[in-house]
């Protein structure tokens, strides 16, 4: 929300329901809570398993730049956010990999260990069309 505070998490679901019931859409972010949900209706997830350095690197330059996810700019890094950086190799991604290894056969997983893996792939989709 423009004021910094987020909405609750009944209406996060609620409003995430309302777009997973179209045909088609991308949702782009790691909100584990909802993952389950997410991963029984998508066809395809793309998984970006990045180094911690490059994620902390990423979040870094992010800093001074309008996002059109978030109606303010940050200009440091919130020391909270950066911890849950840090903690996400041993909290979060375990969990992550389980819950796509849970689906392997029903959603195609495209799994990228760089930004160049991800480049690339692109790249080789725009000669296929």
């Amino acid at each position: 929300m423009p004021d910094r505070t987020t909405l609750s998490r009944e209406e996060f679901v609620e409003r995430l329901q309302g777009i997973m019931s179209g045909d088609q859409w991308i949702i782009d972010g790691n909100y584990l809570h909802t993952l389950p949900m997410r991963l029984n209706r998508c066809d395809t997830v793309f998984f970006f398993d990045l180094p911690l350095d490059l994620c902390l690197a990423g979040a870094e330059e992010r800093f001074g730049k309008r996002r059109e996810d978030m109606p303010w700019t940050d200009n440091e890094m919130n020391p909270e956010f950066r911890q849950w950086i840090v903690d996400f190799p041993t909290q979060q991604l375990p969990v992550i990999r389980k819950l796509l290894s849970e689906r392997i056969n029903d959603v195609n997983v495209f799994t990228f260990r760089s930004r160049t893996e991800a480049d690339n792939f692109i790249a080789n989709l725009e000669n296929l069309i």
